[in-house]
């Protein structure tokens, strides 16, 4: 399943994201815009890994004084691509 989320708060603006369905494994994440080697380095890091262990360590991690982050938004993104395919 490919996903286009649109980022709130953040410098990214989006995050194109690719889960297998079926195992709720990512296997792709592209960050459009935000600090290139982190957003990269997140990347990196996520391929391969099971949604919910992903949303488990990035979900309310603040940049600064922002009540959000890059990794936040994708543990965003992530817990609603399970809603739509109904494991959330």
């Amino acid at each position: 399943m490919k996903t286009v989320f649109e980022t709130q708060g953040t410098c990214s603006r989006h995050i194109l994201i690719d889960v297998d369905e079926k195992t709720g494994i990512i296997n792709d994440v592209q960050f459009i815009g935000g600090c290139n080697g982190n957003t990269k380095g997140i990347s990196s890091l996520v391929r391969g890994q099971k949604m919910d262990d992903v949303i488990g360590r990035l979900e309310g991690i603040c940049c600064g004084a922002k009540s959000t982050s890059c990794p936040d938004q994708l543990a965003i993104a992530l817990k609603g691509i399970k809603e739509d395919i109904g494991e959330g």
